[in-house]
């Protein structure tokens, strides 16, 4: 390990896409480069998300020390934010491309001047022009994919001369593709974006998404070979992460936080998250159930439910009989459905997700299979009803049925998990039938395996470590 003298002399600047999925990963590692180095951590996400994070703020550009780490906003065109699949995708990559370009060099600027210069720059998806401007100012860089191994394979071979595969059999769900180091996957556990990319919402989206992979791999100025950092660990994905040749691919996750202790713990209940937390006594309430008896339910940050599939999920609910602790959040609430609480159900706006998952009474996830959620879940050892809407998350369904954490929801030709195939899967998962118990069994190995993974001289430990030494011993302070 390199010496922490050499590490203070560091100053990492982290600069996330918008969005809860990015900016959770991307906080998490932030507030660890600072813990595990003592250097100058720098976070940067959009003008937007910076103040829904700190809405106290006199000025929703203002720069904030947080504890270790600083926040500086940059502007993607949208200081009011984006509405996904409302605004024009086209005509957000083309302002976010340019303005967040221009607004992120005069950080860098900035920061130079103040005598604070960036001696590497951690960047996340969607933002290839991070890696232009580094290697114009001989900054080093790392990647960070904030999803799976198997995600980044999926994208670095269709890049790579299997799209014409793909694309001629798109039509047809069952067909097999057979990839170097990867599972064979049949379309329909493809991410949707392969799909949906001649829908102009989504083309734009895997445009840039492609553009900033591609980036990614272009060797430093040196001519040193690139470095992405995942979010993910070698046991759940060996195979997968040896897709890329012409990057140092490191898995470093789970990149959240492993284990709840005190559940006032100041960095876990502030958690600046885009969303404000529920005032409700979730963590009471869970504490009054039986352990591994309440089904937990969250879609993520962006998928909204339907009127229908809000209704048929309760009406599964309810008629399980098990306890249940719902996340509907305030923008996805205008459906029109009465929601039933009661001794044995809570509705919930937003909580602390990994807390929740955490508690000892959660014996079910039903979950939009975004991957942190998916890898949260996992983490934590709770078994999984996978009920994908979009991007990645039929591929990371498809990975949870494949290690044996979950089941898939099946859902109807509208796209709506019904209430019957919802109690069919509860049953599966918290029934005392053999393949439930397989899940559960293989849930706990894979809780393991990530505590493993991030332990002392695991082998995320290790990969990350490795980040830090590659970072001194080859660029070092500017």
């Amino acid at each position: 390990m390199v010496s922490k003298m050499k590490l203070k002399d560091q100053h990492f600047l982290v600069v996330i896409f918008h969005g809860q999925g990015h900016i959770n990963p991307g906080r998490s590692f932030a507030n660890r480069l600072a813990k595990a180095t003592g250097a100058k951590v720098t976070f940067s996400t959009a003008v937007s998300n910076h103040r829904l994070m700190f809405p106290s703020l006199t000025n929703p550009d203002e720069e904030i020390t947080d504890g270790p780490i600083t926040y500086i906003p940059y502007s993607d065109g949208y200081d009011h934010g984006i509405k996904w699949f409302i605004d024009d995708p086209i005509e957000y990559h083309e302002k976010f491309n340019r303005v967040g370009c221009a607004t992120f060099s005069s950080i860098l600027d900035n920061l130079a001047a103040r005598g604070r210069p960036i001696t590497c720059i951690i960047y996340s998806m969607q933002m290839h022009w991070v890696k232009e401007l580094a290697l114009e100012r001989g900054i080093p860089t790392a990647f960070h994919w904030v999803q799976s191994a198997r995600m980044l394979g999926l994208f670095y071979h269709y890049l790579g001369g299997y799209c014409d595969l793909i694309n001629s059999h798109i039509d047809d769900p069952s067909y097999v593709v057979n990839l170097p180091h990867l599972p064979q996957t049949m379309i329909k556990d493809l991410p949707r974006f392969f799909m949906q990319s001649i829908d102009e919402t989504f083309k734009a989206i895997f445009e840039i998404l492609l553009l900033t992979i591609e980036s990614s791999l272009k060797p430093g100025k040196d001519g040193s070979k690139p470095m992405i950092l995942i979010n993910t660990f070698e046991a759940l994905e060996l195979d997968a992460l040896k897709c890329i040749e012409e990057a140092e691919i490191l898995p470093i996750g789970p990149d959240i936080p492993m284990l709840i202790p005190d559940r006032n713990n100041i960095d876990i209940s502030r958690g600046h998250d885009l969303f404000k937390v529920d005032e409700k006594a979730y963590m009471d309430w869970l504490d009054t159930k039986s352990e591994n008896s309440v089904v937990y339910v969250s879609f993520g940050s962006i998928a909204t439910m339907s009127k229908k599939q809000i209704e048929e999920i309760q009406c599964g609910l309810k008629e399980s009989g098990r306890p249940y602790l719902l996340v509907l959040r305030k923008n996805n609430r205008d459906a029109g459905v009465e929601l039933e609480e009661g001794e044995n159900s809570m509705v919930l706006e937003w909580c602390n997700q990994v807390q929740v998952l955490s508690h000892p009474s959660i014996g079910c996830f039903l979950t939009h299979c975004g991957w942190n959620s998916t890898l949260e879940s996992l983490t934590c050892g709770v078994p999984i009803i996978a009920v994908p809407q979009w991007a990645d998350q039929d591929t990371n369904a498809r990975m949870v049925v494949d290690c044996l954490a979950g089941v898939r929801g099946e859902v109807n030709k509208e796209g709506i998990l019904e209430s019957e195939m919802l109690k069919s899967c509860l049953e599966v998962v918290m029934g005392n039938g053999d393949r439930g118990l397989e899940i559960r069994k293989c849930c706990k190995m894979w809780k393991e395996k990530a505590k493993e993974a991030i332990s002392d001289g695991g082998s995320s430990h290790c990969n990350f470590n490795y980040f830090l030494e590659r970072i001194v011993s080859l660029f070092g302070p500017n």
